[in-house]
């Protein structure tokens, strides 16, 4: 189906309207959003893509509206692997807390206007060339049997390919201005670790986009579809990133969901291959009969692999162990973080969540105190916490008397 200009025009108009809103209202102004504030702008972005989708499916028939929900959730899922990666490039340049939002709203709008000119390359080499399809499935292919690997689910505390480029070609001061890309450092002007972070990330997005695009090239064709639902998976993904960080290291199969879904929709890619086949070392150039795999199919795996691989992780003893882990160590970097003058209830309030987590580590069976990576840095960090927490009590008895 043709989806006129004017359509065209109005959805890029609210896309940008909504990534301007964001900017304006939540980022400008440096802060921490809130478990409440994440929970609630995600929900909204959420709904907005959900209401998009009931509209396409209004407009422009079931097979235009299933099409893009399952592109939607796929992408959706594939951004949320997604932000694992993000999470470690952030802490390997030891970004504050208060500015993360900035680093991830460049990188959301970066990943947009990339994947965009993805898009449309793809779309054009489709028209013209019916053997890309055999290519976008084998490249799914060689993706899923990379995330089966177990190497790809251990933790990683070195720096990508990316992120050690970055550090090599643009060297940078060791310390942040807030959040400015440059600062003058020895009466020089200099990046910021804030601006290489930037980069780091916009060229990891890159990476993510190899597959990411033909992924949903597996799903549809129309390209309309393709770039809206690709836009509104990235739309929430900065407060989706506050809302679910502390629960990343939980998801512990989701590597493995993805990796079925990707491989299934490799294959259902060179099977619509080998229907469209004009190569002429495959059946003499001729199409070949095979079953084709129907877009409903489709959305109802994709649907049914997230379900099982969300329920498998957050109920195992290996994804409550590692999220008590994570959260240890985020708590006490949090703490750590925090003013002199901050409040003593809402330091109180952060520790108690870092010991409850603590306790639940000193439970743990011996095989699971494993996933603690960097012990000794690991328990030094809790010590340097307990020991901020003890002078904060000092002080607060101090002002009291």
């Amino acid at each position: 189906m043709e989806v006129p200009s004017y359509v065209w025009t109005l959805t890029i108009a609210g896309i940008v309207g909504l990534l301007a809103f964001d900017f304006f209202f939540h980022v400008r102004k440096a802060h921490t959003p809130s478990l409440k504030e994440s929970a609630t702008w995600s929900a909204i972005y959420v709904g907005i893509a959900l209401l998009f989708g009931l509209g396409v499916l209004l407009f422009g028939g079931p097979t235009m509206g299933t099409e893009y929900f399952a592109g939607y959730v796929t992408e959706e899922a594939l951004s949320v692997d997604n932000l694992f990666v993000f999470l470690i490039i952030m802490a390997s340049f030891k970004v504050p807390r208060a500015h993360q939002q900035k680093v991830l709203l460049f990188g959301i709008v970066f990943s947009l206007i990339a994947r965009t000119a993805f898009i449309f390359v793809g779309a054009t080499l489709i028209n013209r060339f019916a053997w890309v399809f055999y290519l976008f499935g084998l490249i799914l292919l060689i993706t899923a049997g990379n995330l089966l690997r177990p190497e790809n689910h251990d933790d990683e505390d070195t720096d990508g390919l990316v992120v050690r480029l970055a550090k090599k070609f643009l060297p940078a001061s060791q310390h942040y201005d807030g959040d400015k890309l440059f600062t003058v450092e020895n009466g020089k002007r200099v990046l910021t670790p804030m601006l290489l972070v930037m980069v780091a990330l916009g060229g990891t997005d890159l990476l993510f986009a190899l597959d990411s695009i033909p992924a949903i090239f597996g799903l549809t064709q129309n390209v309309y579809i393709v770039f809206t639902a690709t836009a509104f998976s990235l739309m929430g993904l900065r407060q989706l990133f506050f809302l679910i960080d502390g629960l990343l290291d939980r998801l512990i199969f989701l590597s493995y969901g993805l990796a079925v879904i990707l491989g299934f929709i490799g294959v259902k890619l060179i099977l619509h291959a080998l229907h469209e086949n004009t190569l002429p070392f495959i059946n003499d150039g001729q199409h070949v009969n095979v079953v084709e795999v129907s877009t409903e199919v489709s959305l109802g795996v994709i649907l049914g692999v997230l379900l099982l691989t969300i329920l498998a992780s957050v109920f195992s003893s290996k994804g409550k162990a590692k999220n008590a882990v994570s959260g240890a160590k985020r708590h006490a970097n949090e703490y750590l973080d925090l003013n002199y003058e901050t409040d003593m209830a809402e330091r109180d309030k952060i520790f108690a969540a870092m010991c409850r987590e603590e306790d639940q580590i000193r439970k743990l069976p011996e095989k699971y105190k494993k996933l603690v990576r960097n012990e000794t840095e690991f328990m030094n960090l809790l010590r340097s916490a307990h020991a901020e927490h003890d002078k904060a009590q000092v002080r607060a008895a101090a002002h009291g008397s």
